[in-house]
């Protein structure tokens, strides 16, 4: 199955009202959790606005990319930059895998036959629903491992979380910050911090694989949707975040991985 057939239909002809909308609604969900909503907006791109599977992964690395950028600035305000600075190890470990495996992810995303990424997402998505529950509703310890044990798990998982980011389009913070808080016993609003540093060149180096196979004619079909779904989702993170705290996260976090896995559910049904 080649990247075109993947590709296809090129072009989104829903009202830009309803895209923003779209948008600012993940924002808000997003933002109430203190993550991007990127996964949340993987499934909406393909069950209402109609993008394959490919297309729609492409989109939603592009949108992400974004929106980390817009996030870094204000995330390194609330964690000083000699704070994070002191944890540069971390981020070299797992920048170590997660590199590779954006590369890896973005090819076999591409070389993957289109029921068999919809399967594959939708697996993805019961991963990310997991990783949820476990960050936001349990509380994370640490695995005090010695360090020559500690480097090669952190290589291997941030291999396994570039690929999923990868194939996803996510900026994976939802498995970066569990892992860095397990692996390395960094402290969870930190973790926040480092997650984003790790997250930029992993998602740069899967959109320079992306690149290679002609996959970004779909940016360039659909450059007012990109736009508009990209302001959309930065209103709405901005306006979750004045939410964050107000709903209870007991109750919050389980509705959401609730709305995770029913996507799930519709993807692996997906023709």
């Amino acid at each position: 199955m080649t990247a075109g057939q993947n590709l296809a239909p090129a072009r989104s002809t829903h009202p830009m009202p309803l895209v923003f909308g779209a948008g600012a609604a993940i924002g808000v969900l997003g933002g109430m959790i203190g993550l991007g909503g990127a996964e949340f907006r993987l499934p909406l791109l393909i069950s209402l606005f109609g993008f394959a599977a490919l297309s729609a992964v492409i989109l939603n690395k592009a949108m992400s990319l974004v929106v980390v950028l817009v996030a870094l600035p204000a995330r390194l305000a609330a964690v000083s930059a000699s704070e994070v600075g002191a944890h540069w190890p971390v981020a070299v470990n797992l920048l170590a895998g997660s590199l590779l495996g954006a590369w890896a992810g973005a090819t076999w995303a591409v070389r993957m036959r289109t029921s068999t990424l919809y399967k594959v997402l939708a697996g993805l998505m019961v991963l990310m629903a997991a990783a949820l529950l476990v960050t936001h509703v349990s509380a994370l310890g640490t695995l005090a491992l010695p360090l020559w044990a500690q480097v090669p798990c952190g290589v291997v998982a941030g291999f396994g979380i570039g690929v999923v980011a990868a194939i996803m389009g996510v900026a994976g913070g939802e498995l970066l910050i569990p892992t860095i808080v397990l692996l390395f016993g960094v402290d969870i609003k930190t973790a926040g911090s480092l997650s984003l540093l790790v997250s930029l060149p992993t998602m740069l180096v899967a959109f320079a694989r992306y690149s290679r196979d002609g996959s970004f004619a779909v940016l360039g079909a659909n450059r007012r949707f990109t736009l508009v779904m990209i302001a959309g989702s930065i209103t709405g993170a901005m306006l979750g975040g004045l939410l964050l705290g107000v709903f209870s996260e007991l109750v919050l976090i389980p509705l959401l991985a609730v709305i995770l896995l029913v996507s799930a559910v519709k993807l692996a049904r997906h023709d």
